[in-house]
């Protein structure tokens, strides 16, 4: 299980991640843009580089809903490995069973 403030550590950069995406895209959109003068592009790259690090899409990691696992996610349930097959061999997940043949 992995601790508790890694877990409150990424509820805090999915927050951040929230807050600041819109601002994050305008700037980059400024960054790219031809149109605009080098010194207008530039403004934007530093005010990309002023936002929080946390603030970034990237710096996120899936976890486990129930444990906080970082490895072995599967995205279509929010669960790791783990706790995906002793769920689906309880029968606790709709539509899936463990195969037999």
């Amino acid at each position: 299980m992995a601790r508790l403030a890694m877990r409150v550590k990424e509820q805090k950069r999915a927050k951040m991640t929230a807050k600041h995406s819109a601002k994050r895209a305008e700037l980059r959109k400024k960054c790219i843009d031809m149109t605009l003068s080098d010194e207008e592009r530039d403004q934007a790259r530093i005010a990309i580089q002023k936002l929080p690090k946390n603030s970034a899409k990237e710096r996120q990691r899936n976890r486990c809903k129930l444990t906080g696992r970082a490895r072995g996610y599967i995205g279509d349930f929010g669960l790791c490995r783990n706790e995906f097959r002793r769920l689906a061999s309880y029968g606790h997940i709709p539509g899936v069973t463990k195969a037999s043949w």
